[in-house]
C-alpha cells in the first residue's frame, strides 16, 4: 500500500503561483511514476504531469506545459508541482497518484492504483 497526501493548494488571483506538495509514504517504490491529476466541476479528471521516481523523466500536458513545473525530492519521497502563470481554467481539485509499476509513463487516470484525497485550488479572474 501507498499512501498519498496532497498539499498546498488555495485560491490565488490569475497570473500568480502555486506550489503543490505531495507526500509518499508506505510500500514506495524506486520504479513508481507519479502523476498529478486534475478535476473541475462536471468535467471528467484530467492528466495535468508526471515524474517517475528518479526525476529522469517528465511529462506534461499540452494546457499547461511551459507553465507547470513536476519535480521530485527522493529523500522525502515527495513530488511537487509548481504552478506558474495560473489561469481561472486551472481551477479543479488537485490529485496525486502513484502507478507503482513505473513501466510507462500514463495519461490515463486508471492506470494508476494510489491517490491522494485531492488540494482545492481556485483561480480568481
Amino acid at each position: 500500500q501507498v499512501q498519498l497526501v496532497e498539499s498546498g493548494g488555495g485560491l490565488v488571483q490569475a497570473g500568480g503561483s502555486l506550489r503543490l506538495s505531495c507526500a509518499a509514504s508506505g510500500r514506495t517504490s524506486s520504479s513508481a511514476t507519479m502523476g498529478w491529476f486534475r478535476q473541475a466541476p462536471g468535467k471528467e479528471r484530467e492528466f495535468v504531469a508526471a515524474i517517475t521516481w528518479s526525476g529522469g523523466y517528465t511529462y506534461y500536458a499540452d494546457s499547461v506545459k511551459g507553465r507547470f513545473t513536476i519535480s521530485i525530492d527522493n529523500a522525502k519521497n515527495t513530488v511537487y508541482l509548481q504552478m506558474n502563470s495560473l489561469k481561472p481554467e486551472d481551477t479543479a481539485v488537485y490529485y496525486c497518484a502513484a502507478d507503482p509499476s513505473g513501466s510507462y509513463v500514463y495519461t490515463r487516470a486508471y492506470k494508476y492504483d494510489y491517490w491522494g484525497q485531492g488540494t482545492q485550488v481556485t483561480v480568481s479572474s
